[in-house]
This record gives structure tokens, sequence and C-alpha cells, in this order.
């Protein structure tokens, strides 16, 4: 019989850490129990405060780094260790490519019984690639990022994984409202006005739009504000307010007023144009982005006789670039504005072999198959939670030739992955993609095939 024995509260341990958690954390293990230590890497020895205990792992507060691991560096933001952004900014970039690719070969490997291959393609450009970015104001006028697990803002003066006119947008906006002595929002009572700024960069023009979250129906002087954005840059195409009064943690709320310029951004996807409001969802890296949907049409390898579903498709990234492709797609998306810009998307670009439908995928899939419209090809692309199993049980009663899952959580897709393969489907191949480097986040883009 093993015995683990229990670390002690508040002592201090050298500790060797032996792998890492799925959000980056370190994990060392003390006479078989498991603690979890933010802040260092596999590889690292390190001296330790146990903090918390639970009955099988513990965690502890990184004090001082004894040896550092090979794969360690030094972040480039100085403030890596308060804000909650890139949780492995501390680790080579090609350590973070091997990191994540072992996060989905783990995940398929125990949750879905799966050991395959995992292609993994990292990020040319690991900095500066991000074409959205949302900074909350703390309410003593300090724009910034939340510190981890709180709504308590972190002062930054840049963040490298955004645009570099960012920084002068949002001191720019600090300067204006302590100017005017407008207030910053206040969440706990819900005073104040200022909320937010969030731009978003177009990847074809390098246009910028500036989105200004306020708690109030309009700020006052704002042609002052105006001029003074304006001058910043030629680069910055429109300017927008945006009327969120609600007791929320949305970002924003639900109307717009457009101070200056256009309503929307222009940007393009795999050839295709989209035009972008404050609300849209649009991948935040371009570049990976079109070599992840690159990668799902290759899986889907479409020709002009199939019918396609493209289940949560979002405004129709994918779904253009299938319709291009295939006799026919059919999209699906529980957001109703997601739908609508998916339909304008299409008519801007002149496909017509595509039909929208707003409702849930669980719901209407097998709606469509009853009525006799059946895929040859299936592309996912779910949120987190995965999909719903009674998606993926209408999918196999269609008994589609291919499925491609696109997905951004490696336990969720092992799972789905593990019912499709129990149901007459088996895994061929599997690519990594790093959306998000300096973050464990990472996409995956799986194939499976009927058997």
């Amino acid at each position: 019989m093993i015995v683990i024995l229990t670390p002690i509260l508040n002592k201090e341990y050298t500790l060797n850490i032996e792998a890492q958690g799925s959000e980056g954390e370190g994990i060392a293990r003390l006479d078989g129990y498991a603690l979890f230590v933010n802040g260092t890497i596999k590889g690292d020895t390190v001296l330790a405060k146990v903090t918390k205990l639970n009955k099988s792992y513990g965690f502890a507060k990184l004090i001082k780094i004894l040896t550092p691991s090979p794969d360690r560096t030094n972040p480039i933001c100085p403030k890596f260790d308060e804000c909650g952004g890139c949780r492995i900014m501390h680790m080579t970039y090609k350590a973070q490519c091997e990191f994540k690719r072992q996060l989905v070969f783990d995940a398929l490997k125990r949750i879905g019984g799966i050991e395959t291959n995992i292609a993994f393609v990292g990020a040319k450009e690991p900095l500066r690639y991000r074409n959205k970015m949302v900074f909350p104001f703390s309410e003593k006028g300090e724009w910034g990022f939340y510190k981890g697990g709180s709504h308590e803002v972190v002062p930054l003066k840049d963040c490298p994984l955004g645009d570099i006119l960012n920084a002068k947008i949002l001191d720019t906006v600090q300067n204006f409202f302590k100017k005017e002595h407008l207030s910053c929002y206040n969440e706990k009572n819900h005073t104040g006005i200022l909320r937010r700024v969030f731009t978003r960069v177009s990847a074809d023009s390098g246009k910028v739009m500036v989105v200004i979250s306020v708690n109030a129906d309009n700020i006052k002087n704002s042609d002052k504000l105006i001029c003074k954005l304006q001058s910043l840059s030629p680069r910055i195409s429109s300017i927008i307010l945006n009327i969120n009064k609600k007791r929320t943690n949305l970002v924003l709320g639900d109307r717009n007023i457009t101070l200056w310029g256009e309503d929307t951004i222009s940007d393009s996807l795999l050839g295709f144009s989209y035009e972008i409001s404050p609300h849209s969802f649009f991948q935040i890296n371009h570049t990976q982005t079109e070599l992840l949907y690159n990668k799902a049409l290759e899986y889907a390898r479409l020709d002009k006789s199939k019918t396609v579903f493209d289940l949560y498709c979002g405004i129709g990234t994918i779904s253009l670039s299938a319709a291009r492709l295939a006799k026919s797609v059919v999209g699906v998306e529980i957001v109703p504005q997601a739908i609508e810009n998916a339909k304008e998307n299409a008519k801007k670009n002149g496909i017509d072999n595509a039909q929208f439908y707003c409702a849930a995928a669980e719901d209407i899939t097998p709606k469509l198959i009853e009525n006799g419209i059946k895929p040859d090809t299936v592309i996912l692309d779910p949120p987190r939670k995965g999909s719903d199993a009674k998606t993926l049980s209408a999918i196999v009663s269609a008994k589609p030739e291919r499925i491609v899952y696109v997905s951004c959580n490696p336990a969720t897709l092992a799972r789905d992955v593990k019912f499709l393969t129990e149901n007459s489907y088996s895994l061929r191949e599997a690519t990594a993609f790093d959306l998000f480097p300096q973050t464990s986040h990472v996409e995956c883009c799986v194939l499976l095939c009927r058997t």
C-alpha cells in the first residue's frame, strides 16, 4: 500500500517541477502528493510555500527559483506576474508549442482513449498578433487588464500582444476623461462613466476602430475627444460610443453611436471580405486563423457534389469558403446577430449556395436530417463546452463520409471524439494550431472518417 504524505500548510519546500497543468501552472510531487505552483515550468527547481491543501493535491506559492528550466525565458511584459492574460510568457516559444501539442495529445489519450500523432503549427509572429483588444478602466482611471481570478485592474503602459497604437489611444482617452472630470466605472456600486476601451484592427488595411464603452447615454465635449484621437494616426477610421448602462460584466451594451467615421471595419479571410461591427465575432489572430481554416477545408476534401453542414458557423467564415468548393452549405448558429452577419457576408461575396439558420445545433440538426437534407461532410466549430450529445447523435445517424471538428478545448474535443469513434468513425488526422501565443489556449482541427 502506497502512503501519500500530506505536506504541512505554510511550510516552505524545495520542489522539482515535473509537469505542467492545462493552464500552464507547474506541478511538483512531494512524497507522491501533487502541488500546483503558478509561475513555474517543467524543469524548474524552486522554493515554494504551501498555501492550500486538499485530499490528494494542493497549491504552493513560488518563493524563489533555485535552478531555472532550460525552457525558461524572461517575459517581455513587466506585468507578467500580475496580469492574468499571458500565463506562459516565461517559456521559450519552442517550449510553448511543445506544451500545447502535448495538451492535445494527453487529452485525446486520457479522455478519448486514442493515441495519435499531433502535427503542430506554431505562429511566425508570437507577439503583436491580436486584432482585437479590450481594456477595462479602474475606478482610479487606470487602464490595463484584470489580475488573474479577479476584477482588479493591473495598470499597463502597453500590451505586447496588441497593436502598438493601442497605448496611445488608451492614454488619450484616459487624459480626456481626467481633464473633463468624467469618472471611471465602479462595478461595485454601478457608478461612474468610462468602463472600457475596445479596439479592432484590420489585417488588410491596418485601419483601427476605437470603441468607448460608457455607463451613460453620451459624454460631454465628445468632439474634443474625436479631434484628439484623429490626430494620433490616419489609421484610426472610426470612433464609436457604446452605451452599456446595465449592471453586467458584458464587455459591450446593445447600443452603439458612431461619433466619427464608419460603423464597421473591413477585413478579409481566405479571399472573402467582411464588414465587422463592434459586436461581430471575428478570429483574433488573422494569419493563424487562415492556416487553421485551410486545414479544415483540406480535411473536408470538398467538390461540387458535396453537401456540407457547418455547425456553430458564427458569421460564416468557414461556410463561405466551403460554399466556393461544395454543391451547397447549411450553416447553423444560435446567435441571431451572427446569422444576420453570415447572410450579409454571403450576399456581399456573391455566395448563393449557402443557407443559414438561427437555431441551436442540437435542435435543428435532427430536423434538417428528418427533412431529407443529409450532409456528405460535417464541419463543427463549437464553443469551449463542445458539441451537444444530441447533435453528435444526429450527425452519426446521417452517416456523413467526413467529420471535421475544430476545437478550442482539448478536453471537450477528446470527449466528443470518443463518442464518434464509438459510433462508426475513426480519427484519421489531428493538427493543433497556436492562435494565442503566450497563453495556454490551443486550437485543434481533427478529421474523422466513417469506417
